[in-house]
């Protein structure tokens, strides 16, 4: 099973990559082939499964696994391997050092509000695309596509205005590909096809003539989309519909004509975009200085260190010498340079006069099985280890405007436990994550004149003077304790959920006997558990919004 539930797709073993050079570093070599493995595979797979999709030895799987274990990179779920957020820095490190999420995203996202479509940014990769940035419009018949996402370039509408540029070798490899995966069973975003004439090459000529190019259902049926590039870069803007809304002439009518004034309007803001401001490095990570024997026999320091060149970039960094990766990791010269050349072989990096930049391929490894995970999602594992750890139940939720509803939950097994399901709701107001949410509420006064208070239990508290006082006490104390005021007998204690910009987009609470348990030894791990939400949380939301659940 994928991280969204929906079922795995057949695992695809990794085609073989060309001889590496003598210097390049078996361990990294062998570690992204796992991390590329579990990303193809939505996110989750056994170690036997990884051992029969990449070929490695068992041994080796496990000790890849160890050390991307305790690089936070991936989490041990009974007997399954799952990516975790934390993975996801590697690609926010590339997105960082292009700068075109950050600098296009606001007009991608008004475009796709004007047109109420999907809008995309891609960029070229081998002879795919793949997505950089994506304002999705939720539907019953909506596009899924995700940040990191690769799809064939001739069944897209971008691929024809990417490969106007391909050389005789890109085409041979393009011809190669399609020979040997014919149903396009290597890209896990699209769906497998019988073999068809696309007339790719047409369709490139015809691009090239006319500077946009338009996709009827080749990428999957009942899609239609127009592309265009985006002058001084390699970045395609793209709209996607429906054919149930637009047919290809009202494509190329109504979609074409305001696709290509926003391209204007991006070309125009990186024209009068500044240099970006140098961002402080990421992968500083503990295991360049920390020695072997407290990292334990299974860590692979090669392959630490060989991912952690990869977050050298971003902001401001988006090509650095040799020098400046080792610098940025705190890693020795030599063993920078080895991991920049076999990254460099695998088509991470690459390379022009002495310089280094990342390349869109950094984006496979966990992004498209990660780019779509909700809070909800992010949340689970970690309310599942704080229930755990208090031996009573954890949840998630947010505001729908004067209740509070259960987005994620980790029950106990207790003979007295607390039943809630996903979706629940209940007043805001008599509820410990609630009196959180509503103490940040924008609108806090103008609640409090209008809410109708009732007393759901002798202790519920309706006076609206009073309320006000708890709902200040919680933004002074960063948490909110109810007891008996929802239900007799349940006391509950909840702390926020902040996003990068600091904004609390939900709590997180413990529930429990209002007999058993006390708040000063709940509340620790409470904040730990939240802190450890928000650090996914901010990873995963650096470069796009992250879904509620």
């Amino acid at each position: 099973m994928s991280p969204d539930g929906a079922p795995a797709r057949a695992i695809i073993p990794v085609m073989p990559d060309p001889p590496a050079p003598p210097e390049a570093v078996a361990p990294l070599v062998r570690g992204i082939e796992v991390l590329r493995t579990l990303t193809d595979a939505g996110g989750t797979l056994s170690p036997g499964d990884l051992q029969r999709a990449t070929g490695l030895a068992r041994s080796t799987v496990d000790r890849v696994v160890a050390t991307l274990s305790a690089m936070g990179y991936l989490r041990l779920d009974r007997r399954d391997a799952v990516l975790t957020p934390r993975v996801m820095e590697l690609g926010n490190a590339y997105l960082a050092a292009i700068g075109l999420p950050r600098l296009l995203g606001p007009r991608v996202h008004a475009l796709a509000d004007d047109l109420d479509e999907s809008v995309s940014l891609a960029v070229p990769d081998g002879d795919g695309v793949r997505f950089i940035q994506h304002a999705t419009r939720r539907r019953a018949l909506s596009v899924t596509f995700g940040v990191g996402d690769l799809l064939p370039a001739e069944r897209t509408a971008i691929g024809p205005l990417t490969a106007v540029d391909w050389t005789a070798g890109d085409w041979e490899r393009w011809r190669a590909r399609r020979a040997a995966d014919p149903r396009d069973e290597g890209f896990p975003a699209v769906s497998a096809r019988e073999p068809s004439d696309l007339d790719f090459e047409r369709r490139v000529d015809l691009a090239r003539a006319n500077g946009w190019s338009l996709d009827d259902q080749l990428v999957e049926p009942g899609l239609i989309a127009v592309a265009v590039p985006i002058p001084s870069t390699h970045a395609i803007a793209s709209v996607v519909s429906h054919t149930s809304r637009h047919s290809e002439d009202s494509a190329r009518e109504t979609l074409l004509p305001r696709l290509r004034a926003a391209v204007a309007g991006m070309a125009d803001d990186l024209r009068g975009a500044g240099p970006a401001a140098e961002s402080a490095p990421v992968g500083l990570a503990a295991w360049t200085s920390v020695s072997k024997h407290e990292l334990g026999r299974d860590f692979i320091e090669s392959l630490a260190r060989g991912l952690t060149v990869l977050t050298a970039f971003g902001e401001g960094r988006a090509e650095l010498p040799l020098n400046a990766v080792a610098s940025a990791t705190g890693l020795a010269r030599a063993t920078a340079r080895r991991a920049l050349i076999t990254l460099e072989h695998l088509g991470y990096i690459e390379s022009s006069e002495r310089l280094y930049r990342p390349t869109a391929r950094v984006l496979a490894l966990g992004f498209p099985a990660l780019s779509r995970a909700t809070l909800a999602q992010i949340a689970h594992p970690h309310l599942t280890a704080l229930s755990g750890r208090v031996r009573d139940s954890a949840s998630l939720a947010i505001l729908v405007g004067d209740d509070v509803q259960y987005t994620a939950r980790a029950a106990t097994s207790r003979i007295m436990n607390v039943e809630i399901t996903i979706g629940t709701r209940f007043p805001a107001y008599a509820t410990a994550m609630g009196r959180v949410l509503l103490a940040h509420r924008a609108d806090r006064a103008e609640w409090l004149d209008r809410a109708e208070l009732r007393p759901l239990t002798p202790h519920t508290l309706t006076d609206r003077a009073r309320l006000a006082e708890a709902l200040d006490r919680v933004l002074v104390e960063d948490h909110a304790v109810v007891d008996e005021e929802l239900e007799l007998g349940l006391r509950s204690i909840a702390v926020p959920v902040r996003d990068r910009e600091g904004t609390v987009v939900a709590a997180v609470n413990v529930a429990m006997h209002s007999g058993r348990g006390q708040v000063g030894a709940v509340l620790p791990e409470l904040r730990s558990a939240a802190a450890e939400i928000e650090a996914d949380l901010h990873v995963a939301g650096r470069f796009g919004s992250v879904a509620p659940g």
